[in-house]
């Protein structure tokens, strides 16, 4: 029985289709930059917003209407759940999902029987997968939701908590093994402290790594070759996350030898809640060789949390693909759409317009980003910015070829600084706006 009887298989009609069951941008097939629109976002829908969801906010219940779900936790809801999901990822010709463990699968009353109803549920993925073609990005277990991690899960102070998170993840490493997932996240959404006179912060690291090496570890043992990713976040729901922003991740993954195990998972709405744009997060991840993949989504800067909502800006998208495509695009990752319809917008149809709007946004923000990158509209200004370090005494201090007292002696010699070139920041916005407009 289907799901989305009403819905077709959404196509690429072109920029002047009025069809908001169409594609505008997203043409999967087109090649930009030597690879199809497909390779370059490998777009993932997650399961738990878009069929864990209700609406529900901390004033009132939830509101979707979801026909396909009878509201109950049992295992065979979950399995019919499962095989809606399909429905909607093969109509939207979306190539990847990416889950948490709980999301798929109802919590039992034990360990043994919370993973017995997430095997009885992921026959049904497997089963799904091998029908459609549609594959996993990542797997993830959600250890923050349950009250036994109201202390953390790898940072608690409860080592009885620790062991049972490690026994999750390692039932969850499995399941995404067993389905041929590419990438295994961790979102640490209670690891951090409310308040540091309780916490012991030297310790509390000092386990997250002895965990993340036991993932790594265990991962070699069952032969997951996929690539393990952290999702940066400053705070909620704690009031500081120790995975607060891309530096402080491949800070601590340095301090505790990881860099060659983890990159990392960026999502918008988390990198503003850090104080920083998307593309300060993607560049400074890039630089380091250490951008992994992304979640898909924006926030609403007037409510000031984390909103989740569906990215339909181009400006925001073209600034995004432009880092991506700088650092050679997302290798196993993809574009995930870490994103919910609003409370308001319950219909079933609005899963599609919501996913269809902002895969079209990103296809657009690719093109144009592309078109920019192919005339350097913006490295020629950069270039020209940085040109005293071409040549010259700029070129010598890069090379290490001189010290504090040859530079004390070249400026004694010289008198000043040469003048500052302008950075023409204004200029460099309009060029931006005209590939927009272009495009």
């Amino acid at each position: 029985m289907s799901a989305f009887p009403e819905i077709p298989t959404i196509q690429y009609e072109g920029p002047q289709s009025d069809n908001p069951l169409a594609f505008r941008w997203y043409n999967p097939e087109e090649v930009i930059e030597g690879k199809t629109m497909k390779d370059h976002f490998r777009f993932s829908i997650v399961y738990w917003h878009t069929f864990r969801g209700t609406g529900s906010d901390p004033f009132g219940p939830g509101t979707a209407v979801r026909p396909w779900d009878d509201g109950t936790e049992s295992v065979e809801n979950a399995q019919n759940r499962a095989r809606a999901a399909f429905e909607l990822f093969e109509k939207l010709q979306a190539p990847y999902y990416a889950f948490h463990d709980r999301d798929v699968a109802p919590e039992g009353n034990s360990l043994k029987e919370s993973n017995a109803h997430f095997d009885a549920v992921a026959d049904v993925l497997a089963e799904e997968q091998q029908r459609s073609g549609v594959k996993l990005l990542w797997g993830t277990a959600n250890m923050f939701s349950n009250p036994r991690f109201m202390h953390g899960a790898a940072t608690t102070c409860n080592a009885d908590v620790f062991a049972f998170a490690a026994a999750q993840v390692k039932k969850a490493l499995e399941v995404t093994h067993r389905l041929g997932g590419e990438n295994y996240v961790f979102w640490g959404g209670r690891e951090g402290y409310q308040n540091l006179y309780n916490t012991d912060m030297k310790r509390e690291l000092d386990h997250l790594a002895k965990f993340f090496h036991m993932a790594v570890d265990y991962a070699k043992e069952i032969g997951f070759t996929g690539q393990f990713l952290i999702e940066p976040k400053p705070k909620e729901p704690t009031k500081h996350q120790y995975d607060s922003d891309a530096a402080a991740c491949l800070n601590f993954l340095r301090a505790y030898d990881l860099t060659d195990h983890f990159k990392l998972n960026l999502e918008t709405n988390h990198a503003t809640l850090a104080g920083h744009t998307m593309m300060h997060e993607l560049d400074y991840a890039g630089a380091q060789g250490a951008l992994g993949s992304i979640d898909a989504n924006t926030g609403d800067l007037l409510l000031g949390w984390d909103t989740d909502q569906f990215a339909t800006d181009y400006y925001l998208t073209t600034q995004m693909m432009y880092y991506i495509l700088k650092h050679g695009g997302l290798g196993s990752g993809g574009v995930n759409f870490d994103a919910k319809v609003r409370r308001e917008s319950f219909e079933p149809i609005d899963l599609f317009y919501a996913h269809v709007g902002s895969m079209d946004a990103y296809a657009k923000g690719l093109k144009i980003a592309a078109a920019m990158r192919a005339d350097n509209a913006l490295e020629n200004y950069i270039n020209d910015r940085y040109s005293s370090w071409d040549s010259g005494i700029g070129a010598k201090i890069e090379a290490g070829e001189v010290n504090f007292a040859d530079l004390e002696t070249y400026m004694l010699e010289k008198g000043d600084a040469d003048e500052n070139q302008s950075g023409r920041q204004e200029l460099i916005e309009s060029v931006v706006n005209r590939y927009i407009d272009r495009v």
